[in-house]
């Protein structure tokens, strides 16, 4: 590490942390499932849809054998465990989602 960060720093950039929900979505039993890849496009367009909404601030799908994708939600875990419940491929069995409280701060971008 190269650049110095004073207690001052931490202390004052934890003031400004705002309430996230850190949505976890990983592969199920049934990810092989007939009829799979078209329950997939409908979670997808249901994921991309919640993001255009604001709803979902990050959208990461991930390339892995068990992990499906993370999605950083702008809403309180309880309401974000409900609309995740309600997803396709949560209800069809091919994933499951582990909704946990997290914080992000103002002005924290993915690099373009």
């Amino acid at each position: 590490m190269s650049t110095t960060v004073t207690d001052e720093q931490i202390r004052a950039l934890a003031a400004t942390a705002k309430s996230y929900s850190l949505a976890l979505l990983q592969w199920g039993p049934e990810r092989t499932a007939n009829g799979a890849d078209a329950i997939e496009l409908e979670h997808q367009r249901r994921m991309v849809s919640l993001r255009a909404e604001g709803v979902i601030a990050i959208l990461c799908p991930v390339a892995s054998d068990t992990v499906a994708g993370v999605a950083i939600m702008t809403v309180p875990a309880e309401e974000a465990t409900k609309i995740m419940a309600e997803d396709p491929c949560v209800r069809a069995g091919m994933m499951r989602c582990e909704v946990l409280p997290c914080h992000g701060f103002p002005g924290d971008t993915l690099p373009a």
